[in-house]
């Protein structure tokens, strides 16, 4: 049966910045589907780990600030202790600075870049040697944006990150996939989440984003459930180096 290739039991998926918004929805549809989660999280992931257990899977909480990559060894390593292997990757943790770009600081750059892009790509290094050492193959999936496509305005760290995550995506899946290594990206639309609080806000800007939406409302971390499901099970092992844009249609306008 086709649906059992979306069946993730026995699996244990890392996901980073899974304590709310789109983290937290993605790790809960992995949850369903059967995965046990490893947690990456700065701050308290209570609600995700009573949400997981819930649903009668295991839920690892670990802490770190993934801007400082000397954390991702011992990480990578205390995950595969968890359930004695590692088989999904969700690059999810991200922050974002908005500034006008004629006064943006080196720091604001650093930061972003630093979280966005260069923990994504040592994450999955780490992750991808204990794919080849397993010799099963893996699944990465790298949470990437609409300024993945577009320039944005007033945010040009977060859009040279998430421009970099879609070319690193590309980059991995060119020099794993002959490993069983799927690597591809999701690229969330604009999504009710912390992130654009301030956006939803401004009356202005809001009426402007739901305009240019075909689907006529913002995005719900539940609508990355398919999508995440599908990148990290079998049903996606002919699937390499591709964004799938979950947008509601924004990219069509």
């Amino acid at each position: 049966m086709v649906l059992n290739n979306f069946n993730l039991a026995g699996k244990t998926a890392i996901v980073t910045g899974c304590n709310t918004g789109l983290g937290q929805g993605m790790a809960l549809a992995l949850a369903q589907a059967g995965a046990d989660i490893v947690g990456v999280n700065v701050s308290d992931p209570d609600e995700t780990k009573a949400g997981v257990e819930k649903l009668g899977r295991r839920f690892l909480d670990m802490r770190a600030n993934l801007s400082d990559v000397s954390a991702i060894s011992d990480l990578v390593a205390q995950a595969r202790t968890f359930t004695g292997a590692v088989h999904i990757l969700v690059n999810n943790a991200g922050i974002i600075r908005r500034e006008d770009a004629i006064k943006f600081s080196e720091a604001d750059w650093d930061d972003v870049m630093d979280l966005n892009l260069k923990s994504v790509f040592f994450l999955s290094q780490a992750v991808a040697k204990i794919y080849l050492a397993q010799g099963s193959g893996g699944k990465i999936i790298n949470i990437a944006s609409m300024l993945s496509f577009q320039g944005g305005v007033r945010v040009p760290s977060y859009t040279a990150s998430k421009s970099g995550v879609m070319g690193i995506t590309r980059l991995m899946a060119n020099e794993w996939a002959s490993h069983g290594i799927n690597v591809n990206a999701i690229a969330p639309g604009y999504m009710a989440t912390n992130n654009t609080a301030a956006l939803r806000a401004d009356e202005q800007r809001n009426s402007a984003i739901l305009d240019r939406i075909p689907a006529g409302r913002w995005g719900k971390p539940e609508d990355l459930a398919g999508p995440v499901v599908f990148l990290a099970s079998q049903a996606s092992d002919y699937v390499n180096g591709y964004t799938i844009a979950v947008d509601g249609g924004w990219l069509a306008r």
